[in-house]
């Protein structure tokens, strides 16, 4: 039996997933985690073939909890799930070193051969995500700030003012907890691992001007 991991901030989520799977003869989810720290005390001591996590969640985020898990357990298949098909995001998670990309509402089967695949170490995009990752090629953007929503704008530029996350909460009417979820998307968007590293791609692309 493929063993299967569920890294989810959102318990219905894992929920329905564990049903969708065990639902498929000779693949079983054997444990469960609400965010990437969980994930990585668990793997300490639970053994598992495939690791399927969603991409944005608190904490470290599921970005960087796919980078250390592939650092520390490269035998296991790692599934990146997402919400939304973004050619820009898709990269920097296949960067990661995904064996696995699929979108929420993609087809169930699309997940149960994504996570077959991973067990063997086959890489598997969703339809979904492959259609937006061609279509931004067409495009060929130059410019990675133009990849961002409305909304991430309105986070990003905040940011770059220095505000704080209790700041942006109140300013934009959202908890913090989706602020941090924001700044993650952000910097997977933009390949950056901090604020500072935000700011200093800002200023090399024209954003910022500093005034010396």
């Amino acid at each position: 039996m493929i063993r299967v991991m569920l890294v989810d901030d959102h318990t219905m989520v894992r929920k329905a997933l564990a049903h969708l799977i065990g639902s498929e003869q000779g693949i079983g989810v054997t444990s469960e985690a609400d965010s990437g720290e969980a994930a990585l005390a668990l793997l300490k001591t639970e053994t598992v073939d495939v690791v399927l996590c969603d991409i944005h969640m608190p904490g470290m985020g599921g970005l960087e909890a796919i980078r250390r898990i592939q650092a520390r357990y490269p035998e296991i298949g790692l599934i990146a799930v997402t919400a939304e098909a973004d050619a820009a995001l898709a990269r920097s998670v296949l960067e990661a070193g995904v064996h696995g990309y699929v979108t929420k509402d993609a087809p169930p089967q699309e997940l149960i051969t994504a996570i077959e695949n991973a067990r063997h170490k086959i890489r598997f995009i969703s339809s979904r995500i492959a259609q937006e990752i061609a279509l931004q090629s067409m495009r060929k953007t130059a410019d990675p700030f133009e990849t961002l929503s409305g909304r991430e704008q309105q986070v990003l530029m905040m940011i770059l003012e220095g505000k704080s996350n209790q700041f942006i909460s109140d300013a934009l009417c959202v908890s913090p907890k989706t602020v941090s979820t924001y700044k993650v998307r952000l910097q997977e968007k933009l390949g950056v691992n901090n604020d500072i590293e935000l700011l200093r791609l800002a200023v090399k692309s024209g954003r910022v001007v500093i005034n010396e």
